[in-house]
């Protein structure tokens, strides 16, 4: 039995409601007309050639995203750019395009409790405070038991999907680490933020050069957390389950299923010997 489209965009902002989006995302369906029937839909972190291909492979009526197609304004749409061909293949293929971005961040269940759920971390809180009252930002809590921080990091790296860029780590393999602060996604602007800084280990993506640095060198100076820096799609992918099954919950009778994909950029690395 299909689903209006309409009614999967009001269970949408029921689950991840839009109003806890950060005031700079662009949230909401991309594509595709409400009045259309929905009877298969394929969830996926990135838009890419590769997810779009596969959605319309399986005569999905539906492509739901984490991350927004046009988070930043475009003046073409033309099919041999890359955003205009994802677009033109879409509405080619009858396939609507929806993203759920910042708003399922903040929520219960959202990419950063996803991740502090698969780590075994417990009693885990947002970081930052509740906005219009939507859970706030990342999450925070403890291990069971402590680990060494080496440890943890195999345990990341267990976690997530292989990547070429791995787990990477700041800190002293033999430290003892229990408090840990997560953000999925990129999440350097966390750094300096008080929950952050008194936790033991602070995970998240895709930390620049001087930041990382100066959170590091300061933690050697007044204390400070340990850094792991994970593939941005492998940390948010981990999410992807949680929404299938939530919108599984509201629409029993859709075929709901995860990409396959595998979306993070890079391809290989050379290290030297």
């Amino acid at each position: 039995m299909a689903a209006l489209l309409s009614e999967i965009l009001v269970a949408a902002d029921d689950l991840w409601p839009h109003s806890g989006a950060e005031e700079w995302d662009s949230t909401g369906l991309i594509s595709g007309d409400p009045r259309e029937s929905v009877e298969r839909v394929v969830l996926a972190v990135d838009a890419v050639a590769a997810t779009v291909d596969e959605a319309i492979n399986a005569n999905a009526q539906l492509l739901l995203v984490h991350h927004p197609l046009l988070m930043r304004g475009v003046t073409s749409i033309s099919a041999d750019q890359y955003k205009g061909y994802v677009l033109s293949r879409l509405i080619r293929g009858n396939c609507a395009l929806l993203s759920a971005h910042t708003n399922a961040d903040v929520v219960d269940g959202g990419t950063s409790s996803a991740l502090a759920n698969a780590l075994g971390i417990v009693d885990s809180e947002p970081i930052t405070a509740a906005r219009n009252g939507n859970g706030g930002l990342g999450r925070v809590g403890d291990l069971m038991h402590p680990l060494t921080l080496e440890e943890f990091a195999a345990r990341v790296a267990d976690v997530l999907p292989k990547t070429v860029s791995g787990v990477r780590v700041a800190g002293d393999p033999a430290a003892s680490v229990r408090r840990i602060a997560i953000c999925g996604g990129a999440g350097d602007s966390l750094l300096s933020h008080p929950t952050v800084r008194s936790a033991d280990v602070y995970v998240t993506s895709d930390l620049r050069h001087h930041p990382a640095s100066e959170a590091r060198e300061q933690a050697l100076l007044t204390a400070g957390p340990a850094l792991v820096d994970v593939s941005h799609w492998a940390a948010e992918s981990l999410w992807l389950e949680n929404a299938a099954a939530q919108l599984t919950a509201r629409f029993p009778s859709l075929d709901i299923r995860v990409s396959e994909s595998r979306t993070d950029p890079w391809d290989f690395s050379v290290h030297n010997a």
